[in-house]
């Protein structure tokens, strides 16, 4: 019996209903909650169509200025990955950075390989930020993404390492696609 949503009531969601998963899917603004079984559970559901259900997920509006300030406030670490990722650099992948997913901000991310990428300073060191981190890691899986983390340290060492793990962690593009090189 669903009721029309009055002020008083739990917030709106922020995905729509998917007629393929009945509603199994629910992302408030307050937190992601998944109310279904993994995937396996429905045979009947592509690759395809998970996708396509996982692509009307949205972000929080009230992350979009915060998003917008880490951008223009990158750490060094930050800089220096994005000055190496950005403009297709790596296998042809676009990289989005400070994307809002859901309730979250993601260092970077990578729509076409739902991947995303983290780079943890010390305070991602402290018991409780390792907690959270941990927690937000299983939201983000959960919802299909593959999340890997570096750390400053890694990144101020050894950046070729850092982007060698990035490639090899992006499947291979297909050499043509709808006939055109590189598309």
């Amino acid at each position: 019996n669903p009721q029309s949503p009055t002020k008083q009531s739990a917030p709106a969601p922020l995905c729509e209903q998917s007629e393929h998963f009945a509603g199994s899917l629910i992302m408030t603004r307050s937190q992601v909650r998944i109310l279904a079984r993994p995937p396996e559970f429905f045979p009947s559901l592509s690759k395809e169509g998970l996708g396509e259900i996982l692509k009307m997920l949205k972000y929080n509006p009230n992350l979009k200025d915060y998003s917008q300030k880490l951008r223009r406030e990158m750490t060094e670490s930050e800089r220096k990955i994005w000055f190496k990722i950005r403009k297709r650099q790596i296998k042809g992948f676009l990289f989005f950075r400070q994307k809002p997913i859901g309730n979250h901000i993601v260092d970077f991310y990578c729509p076409k390989a739902r991947l995303i990428i983290e780079i943890d300073g010390g305070q991602h060191y402290e018991a409780d930020n390792e907690i959270a981190d941990k927690k937000r890691d299983l939201e983000l899986k959960g919802l299909g993404f593959q999340v890997i983390r570096f750390t400053n340290l890694e990144i101020s060492n050894n950046i070729e390492n850092v982007l060698e793990n990035i490639y090899k962690i992006l499947p291979n593009p297909p050499l043509f696609k709808g006939g055109n090189l590189n598309s």
